[in-house]
């Protein structure tokens, strides 16, 4: 089998954009010959690796087998080219971090330009989805979750505790009036999760404060917030969004106080790349940092 190290970085680089156009620009290369590319892996392992739609490029199982050493291949030379150049202390290449989007929205942003920032050659690509990441199939490097996994060989480390609480926009609290009680709930419009879209127990925020109707819902927090900022009602946000929220106000705050905690996942086999390691600390650290500084402003 006469497969090239080129030709992987390709595979991966097309796996990441689950396109050709989307490979081509990242790798300044053009679609043709990133086409061409693939067809020669393809023919050299023996496998078709991506599954071609006009929606894109999906990897098979064949490929997301192949990803993941591919992966872990190219963080070993990654890490090996950076001793070579001295450069053992700063972060380089391309580190891959998924998250729930209330995470990838109000804090990852801030949090790894500053890493960025110290490390030029470091390039991060945050993936905000709704649902639990398959670090097993190489998703992403790492990923940041709101419970810790039950199974699966992977290294688990809570990052922090994060608070959230009812809120609603002026306008809105000044048409319908502000609840006195959790029992006033029932008279007012409220804003939350699809319920068949609750992918983790954790986020099941409603039911903790007793709420059992939905009037508004979607599966982004994102979505969530503006809909509340829009006078729509009210909503269980997160504390370190409410800065970015200036129209909302908390309410019930003694009585619908909820507690949760990010966790980052990551593959065990990652315990010997010492800049995901790197990564990782700076991540933590960061987070830690600007969870409480966005909370100490609401």
């Amino acid at each position: 089998m006469d497969i090239q190290w080129d030709d992987l970085r390709i595979f991966l680089a097309v796996a990441r954009h689950e396109s050709l156009s989307g490979a081509g620009k990242a790798l300044k290369l053009d679609p043709a010959t990133v086409g061409r590319r693939i067809a020669r892996l393809e023919e050299s392992a023996g496998a078709v690796l991506f599954a071609k739609s006009p929606q894109g490029y999906s990897l098979t199982d064949e490929g997301h087998a192949l990803r993941a050493r591919a992966a872990e291949a190219e963080q070993s030379i990654i890490g090996g080219i950076e001793q070579m150049r001295g450069q053992a202390g700063r972060l380089t290449g391309t580190v891959r971090i998924g998250a729930p989007d209330g995470a990838a929205n109000y804090l990852l942003p801030q949090v790894c330009a500053q890493i960025c920032e110290a490390n030029p050659g470091l390039e991060v690509q945050i993936v905000a989805l709704p649902r639990v990441f398959n670090l097993s199939r190489r998703e992403a490097d790492m990923a940041i979750g709101v419970s810790p996994p039950a199974s699966g060989r992977l290294m688990v480390q809570k990052i922090t505790d994060y608070r959230l609480h009812l809120a609603a926009s002026v306008r809105y609290l000044a048409r319908a009036g502000t609840p006195k009680s959790l029992a006033d709930l029932g008279q007012h419009k409220i804003i939350g999760y699809i319920p068949d879209m609750i992918f983790d127990k954790e986020l099941d925020y409603l039911a903790e404060v007793g709420v059992s109707h939905v009037d508004f819902s979607s599966n982004s927090v994102a979505v969530q917030l503006n809909w509340a900022r829009q006078g729509a009602g009210l909503t269980v946000a997160h504390d370190f969004a409410l800065p970015s929220a200036p129209e909302l106000r908390k309410v019930l705050v003694e009585e619908a106080s909820l507690v949760r905690s990010f966790y980052l996942i990551r593959h065990a086999a990652d315990r010997r790349v010492p800049r995901l390691n790197r990564f990782a600390e700076a991540l933590t650290a960061g987070l830690r940092k600007e969870v409480a500084r966005l909370e100490a402003l609401t």
